[in-house]
């Protein structure tokens, strides 16, 4: 195991943030990035790359990392030193507002003038990844970041961009453990949401807002659009968000579970040789994120569920009572969609307009940036 401190401040700041990963194996081979806490205050994901990294560091030592491994278990110092009133407060830069999981640069339109010339694609995919590679990498290379927070960006998409595996870790305010992947991801994603025992996989094509799995993902099936079948381009990249259930699901059980469910996955990919991997039949079926309804409160009240996550919803069903204190009067939210109640929002007075839950729905009806801001 290699132990690498990134630098993330300029010189003469008043303050100085510094990212760590760890480095498992050696290059060359099939290659997994993973990464907790992008949102910086993310404790069940923390707390599974502790458990990983204990059992990455065994399987190293006995020469079991077959490919590399990176891991970074803290993948936002800059937003766990944001703390308002006692709690830090990692999802947004507070110099400018900006989440920290979006705004990731998507390379299409560069590598798309680049790969145009004669002689970088070819009928070899596998020659073709090689060359789309070499090309990402010297285009985040030469990523000026002009504050903290890009430079932070351009440290982890430097060692995620040419992994084999992705997986970008975070929990939810309140929630079942659930993924987003692209569209063309499903099928290689499937065995990695049945060993977590995912309750929904959410995909899409480009949910907006340029996020960190996307700038790993997106271009290769933008790319093999663009190229069509004569110079054939996989989805190399398989890019997921694992939200790790809710921000309170934190216990050294759920964390040991998620943990061997990755280490489990990663042997099946072929960055690990920790024996055999008994992959559950049944899971969730992938749904499609257009399809994920967004109930949003009417107005101020009590939010009463009737509802649990995880639980199969049919439309019509209500989902939470929104109560007034003063009148009393009482709004039911109602589900529009048959699916699968994955996240609902903890605070229990919420004021209007406010996100109460979302419900994984078969049916596509959305449009734009699908994600959260």
């Amino acid at each position: 195991m290699e132990t690498i401190k990134h630098p993330i401040s300029a010189p003469h700041g008043t303050a100085h943030y510094e990212l760590t990963s760890y480095h498992f194996g050696r290059p060359g081979g099939p290659k997994a990035y993973i990464q907790a806490a992008l949102h910086a205050d993310e404790v069940p994901a923390m707390l599974v790359a502790h458990e990983l990294r204990q059992r990455l560091a065994a399987l190293d030592a006995a020469g079991k990392v077959t490919g590399e491994v990176i891991l970074v278990p803290a993948a936002n110092p800059i937003g766990l030193g944001q703390v308002i009133n006692e709690r830090p407060f990692g999802r947004f830069d507070l110099s400018n507002g900006i989440n920290f999981n979006r705004g990731y640069p998507h390379y299409f339109e560069q590598l798309k003038e680049r790969l145009a010339a004669p002689g970088q694609l070819g009928p070899d995919a596998e020659a073709n990844v090689r060359t789309i590679r070499r090309h990402l990498r010297e285009l985040v290379a030469q990523w000026q970041p002009h504050s903290d927070a890009t430079t932070l960006k351009k440290a982890l998409l430097q060692m995620a961009l040419d992994a084999d595996v992705v997986l970008d870790m975070h929990c939810e305010n309140e929630g079942e453990l659930h993924l987003y992947v692209g569209t063309s991801l499903c099928e290689a994603a499937q065995p990695l949401a049945n060993l977590m025992g995912a309750c929904a996989v959410l995909h899409t094509t480009g949910a907006g807002g340029e996020p960190f799995d996307e700038a790993c993902s997106r271009l290769w099936w933008d790319l093999a659009a663009h190229f069509g079948p004569q110079f054939p381009i996989p989805s190399a990249c398989m890019a997921a968000t694992v939200e790790l259930r809710g921000e309170t699901s934190v216990s050294y059980e759920l964390a040991a579970r998620d943990a061997d469910a990755i280490i489990g996955y990663l042997g099946l990919r072929g960055m690990l040789d920790a024996g055999p991997v008994a992959v559950p039949a049944q899971g969730c079926m992938p749904t499609p994120l257009e399809g994920t309804q967004r109930l949003d409160a009417p107005h101020a009240g009590m939010l009463v569920y009737r509802r649990e996550v995880g639980e199969t919803v049919r439309a019509g069903d209500v989902i939470a009572d929104l109560v007034d204190p003063v009148t009393g009067e009482t709004t039911p939210l109602v589900s529009q969609v048959d699916g699968v109640l994955f996240t609902r929002l903890s605070h229990r007075y919420i004021i209007r307009g406010m996100n109460v839950a979302k419900i994984a729905g078969a049916t596509p009806f959305r449009s734009g940036s699908l994600l959260s801001l």
